[in-house]
């Protein structure tokens, strides 16, 4: 199991307040203002995000997040499963070396394993390989509507036959690809992809199945992106998108839901037929889902000479739940101003010890540790170490909404 550190108010894990035992949950439903009367009034007396870091040492399921939608209609059907009625698209940050699995490779690269793999190609069926293959030919990357509506119901049928295979032919599948990964090493799926070499390629078959021997996981592996993530660099996961986490420390947002639909490397509860027909069938090199972090404007940093080894850095995720800044404050008695937003904010410190400072309130921040901070209260962080000094700030501020700080509330957890 991953180490989870989950800080929101969802009921599964609502966080608390050290000093008083009550949940954050409580704290904001007797208290609307925490959160600004439009976030109450659009979102309910609650976090409209869950924040969380996880430390992934063995692969996460294959899963997908329902959207809005789907997820009413699976809490309804199955409230054990699916306990919430939210979705949940999300956003990755990197702490550590990442690396993980994020949506469908380009519609060449499946092709390219479709041919390299022999074991891959059988467990589908030749006839149902040859039919990808002629949907896609002369039209894999074309922006056409009507070519991409082709594609995708081409991928979705292939994946379908993929998830649909009985138990014998993946145990059969897994043994062979594990046994020309490790014989042929380098050369494995014909030196593999311009993006992924041969030699990676079987190093990864051997480690995943090592972790979950004969999975149907480790056939999907071929249809999904690997993604590698640098400590800072970011991804973004629509609602309805495939992906697994295989390793490595990260800071996670998401709208405030656990609904999770799986199908692979996971004993719990796997939902095939939900998550073969929900998926967007989106195919995309996985560049187009890394973030692009910037400068945030509306945090100052003290004086000229520790400006420069300072950063606020801001990652806006293309809807209205959440946003995240990582402040690097990396000298004793730099420091960052976070102006009065129009919504609330949990602080976490991953790395060093300094000041938090909200009002005429300042209290100790240091790894670990972790602070609610309530809607209109401008925000201070200062590192009094002799080491770098990192927080993220999750926050949920809608568009135009901003007010003038006039008074600053913060709960300590």
């Amino acid at each position: 199991m991953p180490q989870q550190l989950w800080m929101g108010t969802h009921p599964s894990n609502p966080s608390k307040d050290l000093t008083t035992q009550r949940t954050l949950l409580d704290l904001v439903e007797d208290n609307q203002a925490l959160l600004s009367k439009d976030i109450a009034e659009r979102f309910g007396n609650k976090l409209p995000f869950l924040f969380k870091v996880l430390s992934v040492g063995k692969a996460l399921s294959i899963q997908a997040h329902p959207h809005k939608k789907l997820a009413e209609e699976l809490h309804k059907k199955d409230s054990k499963n699916y306990p919430d009625d939210n979705h949940k698209p999300e956003m990755t940050i990197a702490i550590t070396e990442f690396d993980g699995l994020c949506g469908f490779r380009p519609l060449a690269e499946i092709a390219h394993f479709l041919k390299t793999i022999p074991a891959l190609r059988e467990i589908v069926g030749d006839s149902e390989a040859a039919a990808f293959e002629s949907a896609i030919k002369g039209q894999d990357t074309s922006t056409e509507p009507a070519a991409e509506t082709q594609n995708k119901k081409a991928l979705q049928k292939l994946f379908g036959t993929l998830m649909n295979s009985t138990p014998e032919a993946v145990t059969k599948a897994c043994d062979a690809i594990v046994q020309s990964a490790s014989s042929e090493g380098s050369s494995f799926a014909n030196g593999g992809l311009p993006s992924t070499s041969g030699e990676t390629l079987a190093k990864l078959v051997a480690r995943l199945n090592s972790q979950f021997p004969q999975d149907i996981g480790l056939l999907v592996f071929f249809f999904l992106n690997y993604v590698q993530l640098s400590p800072g660099e970011a991804m973004f996961l629509k609602a309805d998108d495939i992906h697994a986490y295989l390793s490595g420390d990260i800071i996670e947002c998401m709208a405030a839901s656990d609904n999770v639909v799986r199908a692979g490397f996971t004993p719990k509860f796997k939902d095939v037929p939900t998550l073969v027909d929900m998926l967007t069938y989106s195919y995309a090199p996985i560049e187009e889902q890394k973030m692009e972090p910037q400068d945030y404007a509306y945090a100052t940093l003290n004086s000229t000479a520790y400006t420069s080894s300072s950063q606020a850095t801001l990652y806006n995720p293309p809807i209205d739940e959440f946003s995240v800044v990582k402040a690097d404050l990396r000298r004793k008695g730099a420091k960052a101003t976070f102006e009065a937003i129009a919504g609330p904010s949990i602080v976490l410190c991953t790395k060093g010890s300094g000041y938090i400072g909200v009002g005429p309130t300042i209290e100790e921040i240091k790894e670990g540790y972790v602070y609610f901070v309530g809607a209109t209260a401008e925000l201070v962080l200062e590192n009094n170490g002799e080491e770098e000094f990192t927080c993220f700030k999750a926050f949920c501020e809608l568009e135009g909404n901003a007010e003038e700080a006039s008074h600053s509330e913060k709960e300590k957890l």
